[in-house]
């Protein structure tokens, strides 16, 4: 028998897990309250497995408990290991009911609220039961939550790298336009030019992230600065709500006012911008067998960005 199976022979799930909880929750006595057991208990089963690995797999301290190189090896892929399991186990009850079940995905808010939305939309008329946990945030941030296994897969733009973990596949490319409420002025109009509105009042991102970036290309290739902000805020529901007032301008994508998700108050103004564009893909974790669901999502996803390819600018 070799060193691997002997330990394979004493190595148990449950204690994988409980140091899982330990050093998410950062102490014995924390996590032996989220398992519901003793801490002795607990205390027991990372003993236990330190001696079938026979390593330390964590260091104690005043401040709790920390992994060791070690316990990290073991923690990344036990991670992976439940996630696994997890699968399999939603795996069998999409095909004990392929009506029902729960994707968890990642969306940047813009891509939730268009594409995203469009995807879910046509999901859910068909299979109604079906629940999707969305998780909105930045790229960045999005590209971890994928890489830690927090959800299934992720639907973004992108402005920048990826991870080399992670794979990219391109649903669409889109252009920005200028966003303006149906009460405002400028909406009667029939030909702008982007440095007519440099007056008006703004409500942008914030300048310098990844989306605010591609807001400062177009100004900069129109030969413009950045115009007066009025509000700058990262919340889309914000922005549209200030555009509703008739008074404010933005600028953001062209998906995001595009049927089924368009907003009736808002309107794209006929203002030609440079040519900037930007990736809309769908990201996964390389080596990560996809659900069902998973595959339905992007089934669909790619039938949206069909039709989104084919509307015109």
């Amino acid at each position: 028998m070799t060193s691997i199976e002997r330990i394979e022979r004493r190595l148990k799930l449950h204690d994988v897990r409980v140091l899982l909880s330990v050093v998410q929750a950062g102490s014995m006595h924390k996590a032996a309250e989220r398992l519901g057991t003793s801490q002795p208990a607990v205390s027991r089963s990372i003993s236990d497995l330190e001696h079938a690995l026979g390593v330390r797999l964590l260091d104690r301290s005043r401040r709790g408990v920390e992994p060791t190189q070690y316990g990290r090896a073991i923690i990344k892929r036990g991670v992976a290991v439940f996630d696994e399991l997890r699968q399999g186990v939603k795996d069998i009850e999409f095909l004990a009911d392929p009506t029902a079940g729960e994707l968890r995905i990642g969306c940047t808010e813009a891509v939730a609220a268009g594409p995203g939305f469009a995807v879910m939309d046509r999901i859910m008329r068909q299979y109604p039961r079906i629940v999707f946990n969305v998780v909105t945030a930045g790229e960045a941030a999005l590209h971890r939550i994928l890489a830690e296994r927090g959800v299934e897969l992720v639907m973004s733009a992108l402005s920048g790298p990826v991870p080399e973990e992670l794979l990219v596949e391109t649903l669409f490319s889109d252009s920005l336009v200028v966003v303006a409420g149906l009460q405002n002025p400028w909406t009667r109009r029939r030909k702008i030019l982007l440095a007519d509105l440099m007056n008006e009042p703004w409500t942008l991102l914030q300048p310098g992230g990844p989306a605010g970036a591609l807001i400062e290309d177009v100004f900069r290739a129109s030969g413009l600065g950045l115009p007066r902000t009025s509000v700058i805020t990262a919340s889309l529901n914000l922005r549209n709500r200030l555009l509703a007032t008739g008074r404010f301008l933005t600028m953001q994508s062209g998906y995001t006012l595009a049927p089924p998700s368009k907003y009736p108050l808002l309107k794209a103004l006929p203002v030609k911008l440079p040519n900037v564009q930007r990736r809309v893909a769908i990201l996964t974790l390389k080596n990560r067998t996809l659900s069902p669901l998973a595959e339905l999502f992007i089934k669909t996803a790619r039938e949206v960005a069909k039709g989104l390819r084919r509307r015109k600018p």
